[in-house]
């Protein structure tokens, strides 16, 4: 189902400190500004193109929250994803130096928590569609109710506890799903969702703001680390890199292969086409040496001997995910795929 809201132009808000020094014989050490004090600790803002901004968490690119993408038009706000839920007031302060317009949706690209923590007190600090005059459609029960959450009906499903696990708190759950390959709403521009079928999950969605010329890929794309995808939710190597292609797709490099249409990761840094072109190649080089060596017939210990993924772990193995760990994924992802019929062939 489409939503429409008319199309009109976002506002930033900038804030402006002033360091205020006491002169004199009798003058003490200045104390420190207030606006600067624990900015450590806060979201970081940073305007990608277009009406879209990236909120990066507490850390920059080493942050462990989710990256929240934030659009905007003259009347409303959408967010991509809400943080891990435990900085929901830093987040909101974040949003709010970017737009003061309502928040009136939220995008959840997978059900994972750092992606989703955040629903409940985002979607509080916003307003629904159509807001609160008479006549918009809502009756005086809803007069009160937050922002939309929308996703692809699996995360409804998997936050829901339908499939596993226990079920996350009612305020988190999407509120509006999708089950076809696409889905669309409008805030000023066209803004496109594109379900990638068992990449790191079976619910994962990428969001194409399409006049911005922007992508927002939850934890398919990320530039910290291998891929965590998750096989028991029903994630997959092959689907993974089905997934990677499906953002080369969409995406148009601006001059020798740099600018053009920006990509933000799950976590990390806003990218371009050329980051997802080696990070996709990377997978692709490593699944084929794997898969080589399965079809030899050797067992995991004597792949995992050959070091499949040696060149690349500098740049992606970390603690807690070494590249061991994820051969050995790649290993049970290949299993499982040749026991099943294939999602969609990577090229």
């Amino acid at each position: 189902m489409r939503r429409r809201v008319p199309c009109l132009v976002g506002v930033t808000a900038v804030a402006a400190f002033v360091a205020l020094a006491r002169t004199g014989t009798d003058a003490q050490a200045p104390a420190p500004a207030p606006a600067l004090e624990n900015r450590a600790n806060d979201f970081n803002a940073f305007t990608v193109q277009g009406a879209v901004t990236a909120l990066i968490g507490p850390g920059g690119n080493a942050s462990t929250q989710g990256n929240i993408t934030v659009q905007v038009s003259d009347d409303a706000t959408v967010l991509v994803d809400s943080g891990r839920g435990d900085a929901n007031d830093r987040a909101i302060a974040a949003i709010r130096r970017v737009s003061n317009r309502p928040v009136r949706f939220i995008i959840n690209t997978q059900a994972g928590r750092d992606h989703t923590g955040g629903n409940e007190a985002l979607a509080k600090s916003g307003r629904p569609y159509g807001g609160r005059a008479s006549g918009a459609g809502f009756l005086i029960a809803d007069q009160g109710a937050g922002a939309t959450i929308i996703a692809h009906e699996n995360v409804l499903a998997r936050l829901g506890g339908a499939k596993g696990g226990a079920p996350a708190p009612f305020g988190m759950l999407p509120g509006e799903t999708y089950f076809t390959p696409e889905h669309e709403l409008f805030n000023g521009e066209a803004i496109q969702l594109f379900h990638t079928p068992a990449a790191i999950t079976d619910g994962d969605s990428l969001v194409f703001f399409r006049r911005s010329d922007v992508i927002s890929t939850g934890d398919v794309f990320t530039t910290q680390s291998y891929p965590r995808i998750d096989l028991a939710a029903g994630g997959s190597i092959n689907g993974e890199i089905a997934a990677l292609n499906r953002i080369l797709d969409l995406a148009i490099p601006r001059a020798t292969q740099e600018g053009g249409t920006y990509i933000i990761p799950g976590h990390g840094r806003v990218s371009d086409e050329a980051d997802v072109v080696e990070y996709r190649d990377m997978l692709v080089i490593i699944r084929d040496r794997v898969q080589d060596l399965l079809k030899k017939g050797q067992t995991l210990a004597q792949i995992q001997a050959t070091k499949p993924s040696f060149d690349y772990d500098r740049r992606y193995a970390v603690a807690g995910y070494t590249g061991e760990q994820f051969v050995s994924l790649i290993v049970d992802s290949l299993k499982a795929s040749a026991a099943t019929p294939a999602v969609r062939s990577a090229r």
